[in-house]
């Protein structure tokens, strides 16, 4: 990862901030997008700390409106080249939130932001470039309902999340079919993990998390492994399109493997971005 550039949302706590750290020990860039600017501050002294010599940076963003996507990733846009993008930011929320765009905040914030983000950085994948997306086996008994994107009907938080994690793993599938030449595009689960993750859910959610996190989560440590293997493997650098668990390729649900539904919601997302 010697000099290499790579691009992270999501990177002010949990697996996020592992990886960018781990993969700034191994001699790469960051550059990563974040809401506060204090939490931005402390990972920023983490990555001078991990590689002093590189020129780590942060832009800040809230990645639920449209036009702050569009904002960043124009900003991100302005590196000279880019060797990895990794989506993670996300969130869970336990009641119906709306955005000032009218999207569901859970599909904004999980689906829309990578959506946005990756197609405006295109251009700055050089050869060999990696995009790694934060899925995870939530999607498993999800299915979109596309006539109610939006979750309008019988909002319950954590199935919203599912959906938007299934909408993680079919934005893959299409992204590895649309890349440049030579670009890969791979999503993962990272495993249970004892991060902030849902803290500020609200409700019954909250207190589910509460009481899961001690007896059956992972380490940040654990959870940030397969991120920063799919970043920097060489055992990876001609793979694509694939779901990975435990930094081995896995298989997902039959809904997360359906090309047309692939290829339906990156439509759909294309005509809600305004991007084409």
């Amino acid at each position: 990862m010697q000099g290499k550039t790579v691009i992270i949302t999501g990177a002010t706590s949990g697996i996020g901030e592992v990886a960018a750290v781990h993969l700034a020990e191994q001699g790469a860039r960051i550059v990563f997008t974040a809401r506060d600017q204090k939490r931005a501050d402390d990972t920023l002294a983490k990555l001078k700390r991990a590689n002093p010599a590189a020129a780590h940076a942060f832009h800040l963003a809230d990645l639920s409106l449209l036009a702050e996507m569009k904002r960043v990733g124009a900003e991100l846009a302005r590196e000279p080249e880019i060797d990895v993008l990794v989506n993670n930011a996300g969130a869970l929320f336990n009641k119906r939130q709306e955005t000032a765009d009218g999207l569901e905040m859970t599909f904004a914030v999980n689906h829309m932001a990578y959506f946005v983000i990756t197609n405006l950085l295109m251009g700055k994948l050089k050869p060999g470039a990696r995009i790694v997306t934060t899925a995870s086996n939530a999607h498993r008994g999800a299915k979109l309902n596309f006539d109610d994107l939006q979750s309008r009907r019988g909002y319950i938080g954590f199935p919203v999340y599912s959906k938007s994690k299934l909408a993680n793993i079919l934005f893959n599938r299409e992204l590895a079919r649309r890349v440049p030449a030579g670009v890969t595009a791979n999503a993962l689960h990272p495993g249970f993990v004892a991060t902030r993750f849902g803290d500020h859910s609200g409700g019954i959610m909250r207190a589910v998390l509460k009481v899961a996190k001690p007896l059956g989560a992972i380490s940040p440590e654990e959870g940030a492994k397969t991120i920063i293997y799919l970043a920097s493997s060489p055992e990876v650098a001609k793979v694509t399109g694939e779901y990975f668990y435990e930094s081995k390729i896995t298989t997902p649900t039959r809904e997360a493997q359906n090309d047309a539904d692939a290829r339906r919601l990156w439509e759909i997302s294309e005509q809600i971005a305004g991007l084409s």
